[in-house]
């Protein structure tokens, strides 16, 4: 087992990522602008395509790719918002369809409107 680095809160006791047995199990990447570390601005969209570079931080950190990802599991605090976060999800993935549920849930940390978490193969199988 192998610890990735990559974006984490300085509070939380978990790991970016851990890598076991050729897989990459990515722990839930919420909108925080890497550059403030503040709660990304704008909607769901928005906030969607920050989580998911949080997560491509992660993938690179660990030498893959998002194409690479075989599951995602995609929180949202409302299902509503289910459209605007399928649409820059579909646009970041673009032909690549990786396994994927959405579940709605209570309110998420920071107020964020999504969060992500991931598997990932490290070697080609």
């Amino acid at each position: 087992m192998k610890i990735i680095a990559g974006s984490t809160s300085k509070g939380g006791h978990y790991s970016p990522a851990i890598a076991s047995h050729g897989m990459l199990y990515i722990s839930g990447q919420l909108p925080i602008d890497h550059a403030t570390g503040k709660l990304a601005a704008g909607g769901a969209a928005e906030q969607t395509r920050t989580a998911l570079e949080n997560l491509e931080r992660v993938l690179t950190a660990a030498g893959v790719t998002k194409e690479s990802v075989v599951l995602c599991r995609v929180y949202v605090p409302d299902v509503a918002l289910w459209d605007e976060v399928n649409a820059a999800y579909a646009a970041f993935f673009g032909e690549h369809k990786p396994a994927r549920v959405i579940v709605p849930t209570n309110a998420l940390h920071h107020g964020a409107l999504v969060e992500i978490e991931a598997a990932a193969e490290l070697e080609e199988g």
